[in-house]
């Protein structure tokens, strides 16, 4: 089912449930005040005249015959006056033998049972006891409604009973057609207004999914629209980012695709220059000197295959408390050789202490070396050196080469970008995805004149006392 007529569905049964359940309850609460208010009317009308109107003990002396009396008469004259506000009245004894009733004496002679009020044996025996009661509603020949009200006659074993036509009934049905005209209406208001709301919520998502299927399809240059409303417009605003991510990841990806193939073909170039002029060698030591330009251009091959692949691969640390001082050791241990025949100097300060951080040691050795030969292919000066502060480990990396060019300062961690004729400019890249999938960060300070010339990064990493609690994972406490 679509969004749009769900939109109506729910608005319509909404509004449905809404009015009727309403009415209904108006029409319950107003029936039963309606209903109240005749029993009551019922009571003081039978009430009255049973109190001001009628003797019982003169009611008592009727016998079969006295119909005819002058003293009958005189009260059947007294009941019929009641039906200027009633239909009929009974009085009646205990045995529910009609004494005088408006029908006349010919159809409910003295002594003759009334036997409608067999209908209401519970009522009529709570107006004996307690002195007045009424049935129920009920439908007469004529189709309208009527009830019975009984009332004890000055609280005598003679009982009055009147029937009074329940007019509140018409007013009721009206306002049950009025209830139900209103239901409809608000039905009908309510698909308008769902559909209108529908338009303004799905029409905006119809168009965000034409984007996205529009993105699947690798249609990147046009960029997203901003959807009026806050939620649409954050919705549009994200897909805008993705698209733009795409985009970004697209073009790293042909650069990376354009590099490997650059990176590649200039030591495939050599190892092919070199192999045939060692098989054309007749002279042992030119022979090893060709194959040793062989194995030199081979092992680059390898590292830029390794600098690629440790770019594309997801990075997975196995982070761990551990003291930094060893990973730096070991680095500056593997970096030495290389920095001293180049004709540098590498020094490591470290503290006498021990230096505890949060992170995968073989990761922090990858990104210092990293660090460490970038600087050596430029300076011959390097320096090292760890502390801790405000809670963290500062590894610091420092050179006196030439610096970093200051076209590319901001864009130096991003990947393919280089000053070098040689290198897949990955290098810093793989530095920065190390550093902050360990929860780290890394930083290329700015310019300073003071300390001369060169380049200066500076590693943080999470000491010991920024560590969370056992148990916990320390870097999914921050997205790491």
């Amino acid at each position: 089912m679509s969004l749009r007529r769900q939109f109506v569905l729910v608005f319509v049964f909404f509004s449905l449930v809404l009015t009727a359940l309403g009415g209904l309850i108006a029409w319950l609460e107003a029936s039963r005040a309606l209903e109240e208010e005749l029993d009551e009317k019922l009571r003081w009308v039978a009430g009255a005249a049973a109190e001001v109107g009628f003797d019982p003990d003169f009611l008592r002396s009727f016998q079969p015959g006295s119909e005819y009396t002058l003293e009958w008469t005189s009260q059947y004259e007294r009941l019929r006056r009641l039906q200027r506000w009633v239909s009929a009245a009974y009085i009646f004894d205990r045995e529910s033998r009609a004494l005088v009733t408006t029908e006349g004496p010919d159809a409910l002679p003295v002594g003759t049972p009334i036997f409608f009020l067999d209908l209401y044996p519970e009522e009529l025996e709570r107006a004996w006891e307690e002195g007045d009661a009424s049935t129920p509603l009920f439908p007469g020949l004529d189709g309208r409604y009527y009830k019975y009200g009984l009332v004890r006659v000055a609280g005598s074993d003679v009982m009055l009973a009147v029937l009074m036509q329940t007019d509140y009934l018409a007013p009721l049905n009206a306002l049950r057609q009025r209830i139900l005209y209103g239901s409809v209406i608000a039905a009908v208001l309510a698909a308008a207004l769902a559909g209108l709301m529908a338009t303004t919520v799905v029409g905006p998502l119809e168009r965000l999914s034409r984007v996205a299927l529009r993105i699947q399809r690798g249609r990147l240059t046009e960029p997203v629209k901003v959807e009026p409303g806050e939620e649409l417009g954050r919705l549009s605003r994200a897909m805008e980012r993705m698209r733009v991510g795409v985009v970004q990841r697209d073009e790293q990806l042909r650069l990376m695709l354009a590099q490997v193939a650059h990176e590649i073909r200039n030591p495939l170039g050599g190892l092919e220059l070199f192999a045939s002029a060692a098989m054309d060698s007749e002279d042992p030591d030119e022979r090893n000197r060709l194959l040793g330009r062989v194995r030199y251009e081979v092992e680059a091959l390898n590292q830029i295959i390794n600098d690629f692949l440790t770019f594309a691969r997801p990075m997975e640390p196995h982070a761990q408390l551990h003291d930094v001082r060893l990973p730096l050791r070991e680095a500056a241990e593997l970096a030495e050789g290389e920095v001293a025949r180049r004709g540098g100097t590498l020094s490591l300060e470290l503290p006498p202490e021990e230096l505890m951080a949060q992170a995968d040691p073989d990761h922090l050795k990858r990104i210092v070396l990293n660090l460490v030969k970038n600087a050596a292919e430029v300076a011959n000066v390097i320096e090292m050196r760890a502390r801790s502060t405000r809670g963290e480990v500062e590894i610091v990396v420092r050179d006196n080469g030439p610096g970093i060019a200051t076209t590319l300062r901001d864009r130096v961690f991003e990947p393919f970008v280089t000053d070098k004729e040689k290198g897949a400019g990955l290098g810093l890249a793989i530095v920065k995805r190390l550093a902050e999938a360990n929860g780290g960060r890394v930083t290329l300070m700015p310019y300073d004149p003071s300390h001369g010339a060169g380049a200066e990064f500076r590693l943080y990493f999470r000491g010991a006392d920024d560590i969370p609690a056992t148990g916990t994972n320390p870097l999914a406490d921050d997205g790491g």
